[in-house]
């Protein structure tokens, strides 16, 4: 057996182990990632165009499945309530949650809070936070829910006059949205408007480090390909020289 560390074909023993290891890996990231995203995530297709230009009539979102208790003021959500739209999914933005009262416009044409004015960057249209005045009180257990598109959204604000003046249950929420897939528009931002109200906002979903994981896995798995062609090449080259004065 020869003492210079490398196998028969001229691959250094070490290297091989390195790049087989580095591809089973790559694929446990890889696949992990994926796996991982299909059970925190959940893909929708927006139905309407009540919460242009956050999201897009028509645009394929990532939703994180979470329960009803985890959402917080600011939070866009997927949910289903059959005095809605029997079980059609729909996405608004939540603005109260159980014990808020709900009002607009201010003076300053601004939604408020619990008489807090909330700045709403998001919104599509400038102006009134809404194009009519309204004020509502959030029950227990219920999360008041706006559309960024407030002159066609049709809302909390069209149920007023419903038990629980427009709010819906908590657990009617299926998911919160985290990112738009396609078009590719990124990740949905948490209005810090509403941090410094009791509960701030929620914290963002771990989509980045889902990516992460399939990035790098996909990495590795190339890295670790790539090693058997390349050492080979140099093995060739190096068996290809003749040294000087040789005969």
């Amino acid at each position: 057996m020869s003492g210079n560390g490398r196998t028969g074909d001229g691959h250094g023993r070490l290297g091989s182990m390195l790049s087989g290891l580095a591809v089973a890996v790559g694929c446990v990231l890889f696949l992990g990632g994926f796996a991982w995203g299909a059970v925190v995530y959940k893909p929708y297709t927006v139905p309407t165009g009540s919460m242009t230009p956050t999201v897009q009539a028509g645009d394929r979102i990532l939703a994180q499945r979470i329960d009803g208790n985890e959402v917080h003021r600011g939070d866009v959500v997927v949910f289903t309530d059959p005095t809605w739209d029997a079980n059609l999914p729909m996405v608004k933005r939540v603005v109260g949650i159980g014990g808020d009262k709900i009002a607009c416009c201010g003076k300053d044409g601004r939604l408020t809070v619990n008489g807090k004015p909330i700045d709403e960057p998001y919104l599509h249209t400038k102006g009134p936070a809404s194009a009519e005045d309204f004020t509502a009180e959030v029950p227990k257990g219920k999360l008041f829910l706006l559309g960024d598109e407030r002159t066609a959204s049709l809302d909390s604000r069209v149920h007023l006059d419903d038990a629980g003046q427009g709010s819906v249950p908590r657990d009617a929420v299926q998911a919160r949205v985290d990112a738009v897939a396609w078009p590719m528009n990124g990740m949905v931002d948490r209005p810090q408007a509403f941090a410094s109200l009791p509960g701030g906002v929620s914290s963002p979903g771990p989509l980045w480090l889902q990516l992460g994981a399939v990035l790098m896995g996909m990495v590795l798995i190339l890295c670790g390909a790539a090693y058997g062609p390349i050492a080979a090449r140099s093995a060739r080259n190096r068996r290809g020289k003749v040294p000087a004065g040789a005969r």
